[in-house]
């Protein structure tokens, strides 16, 4: 089978949202000796694309994203051995650590977005919900991160989005980091308030934002 073939079969697993698939196509790869950077960026990746295009025109919906998302799991499972052996390094858009606030247990829109940053090149670091402030600053320190998304869905827990801020300043190392914020009673006039970077009301809007902040770093 030609290395183009075993790429294409890549795609398809994703987009037909196929983990027995996409761990055969890569598992070929591997026997063949095909660079397994070129099966991500041209294979899985490509199709995690062509899956957050459909998303975004309502040819899809969650279920098949996290369906897709969990089948390029897959694939990188198998390939990140071949990776590590070889010493390269995924290219990548941008390092994004992801969460809910710290009192608010809100997830649907957050893993919509980690969905479609990967998607988009990013290596999301989704931290789950009822994240706490340190966790936030100590896993994007840790990650060496280069975006903050932090959510939420209360009015109650938006000040913990101001406290993330707050904190990282008082380090001295808030210009470390793009700082994200989203939720329902989340707006613009907030994120100006406490100094955020962005604000996004939608996914997709995130997915864009984030992009834009990458190119100011």
């Amino acid at each position: 089978m030609s290395e183009a073939k075993i790429i294409e079969n890549l795609k398809e697993a994703i987009i037909e949202l196929d983990e027995v698939k996409v761990v055969e196509a890569a598992k070929n790869l591997i026997d063949q000796g095909i660079d397994p950077l070129v099966a991500i960026e041209k294979g899985l990746s490509a199709g995690m694309t062509a899956i957050g295009d459909k998303f975004n025109i309502g040819e899809c919906f969650l279920p098949e994203l996290i369906r897709a998302g969990n089948t390029f799991n897959a694939g990188i499972k198998v390939l990140e051995p071949e990776i590590a052996k070889s010493g390269a390094k995924q290219s990548q858009t941008g390092v994004f650590v992801l969460g809910t606030v710290t009192g608010d247990v809100h997830k649907i829109g957050k893993e919509i977005l980690a969905m479609l940053l990967k998607t988009r090149g990013f290596v999301v670091h989704d931290l789950g919900e009822d994240v706490s402030l340190s966790t936030f600053v100590s896993k994007a320190e840790e990650l060496n991160a280069d975006i903050i998304g932090m959510s939420a869905l209360l009015t109650t827990t938006m000040p913990a989005q101001k406290e993330v801020i707050e904190f990282l300043k008082e380090k001295g190392i808030r210009d470390n980091f793009r700082v994200m914020i989203g939720g329902g009673p989340v707006n613009q006039k907030w994120a100006d308030e406490i100094g955020a970077d962005g604000y996004a009301e939608t996914a997709e809007e995130a997915v864009r934002l984030a992009m834009k902040l990458m190119d100011t770093k």
